[in-house]
């Protein structure tokens, strides 16, 4: 079984910073490709960011350049640093894991951006 965790998210206003945690456990393959999606209300889940266990990083037009994505292979943690957050980067942030053609989510965390 694979469960994932997520923290760090919280209420943030806009232009400010928050930085969200996702970890890992159970039966992880090192080859992997981790990722952050999110849901606001009304819209479909979105990528927002993903990385691989060989460090490729893929990001969402709207997020790049303020948004950055990282991991440590050893922990099995991936971390989502975000920047100049915006009002419309209010939504639920869901960690993501990809491996043996397999998809993982985590239980979600809310951000909320004010103005």
């Amino acid at each position: 079984q694979v469960q994932l965790v997520e923290s760090g998210g919280g209420l943030v206003q806009a232009g400010g910073s928050l930085r969200l945690s996702c970890a890992a456990s159970g039966s992880i393959f090192s080859i992997n490709t981790m990722g952050w999606y999110r849901q606001a209300p009304g819209k479909q889940r979105e990528l927002v960011a993903a990385i691989t266990s060989g460090g490729s990083t893929d990001y969402a037009d709207s997020v790049k350049g303020r948004f950055t994505i990282s991991r440590d292979n050893a922990k099995n943690t991936v971390n989502l640093q975000m920047n100049s957050v915006k009002f419309e980067d209010t939504a639920v942030y869901y960690c993501n894991l990809y491996m043996w053609s397999l998809t993982y989510w985590g239980q979600g965390t809310q951000v909320t951006v004010s103005s």
